[in-house]
């Protein structure tokens, strides 16, 4: 695994700023829905099974972490909480690359030692989150 920090390439996609634009985007229309009091999603594996799936009470982890509520997030759904955590670091490294025109990091060439690691590392993740909604999650 190699890390650069490289300039942005005329007429190349800018990662940073595309995923700073969803990322706001979305929790603009999140924002929106509830602000309407529209009715918040129903997971059909827990009404299909009675079991909480890997997700489950993600919705009311981003409403508690938006509202400074970290502990209360951290107890819906801990694996959501560290995604919320993740999407807060990489939207200010966006902007501040973004606005300040500077280079951008880059991770590339993966070893199949480092892919697999990688997604060993994840299963792992959510088979442990999975493993706590069942056993002692709120949800």
């Amino acid at each position: 695994m190699q890390l650069h920090w490289r300039k942005p390439a005329p007429q190349k996609l800018d990662y940073e700023l595309l995923g700073l634009t969803i990322s706001v985007g979305a929790g603009l229309a999140l924002a929106a829905w509830l602000a309407a009091q529209m009715p918040t999603p129903r997971c059909t594996f827990r009404s299909l099974t009675g079991l909480p799936c890997i997700t489950c009470g993600a919705t009311r982890a981003a409403i508690q972490f938006f509202h400074g509520h970290f502990g209360a997030s951290l107890s819906y759904n801990p694996l959501a909480f560290l995604a919320f955590c993740g999407l807060i670091v990489f939207d200010l490294y966006a902007l501040v690359v973004v606005m300040c025109r500077a280079p951008r990091l880059r991770v590339e060439n993966f070893s199949q030692a480092e892919k697999f690691a990688a997604r060993s590392i994840a299963i792992a993740f959510m088979a442990a989150n999975w493993l706590y909604l069942l056993t002692l999650g709120r949800v």
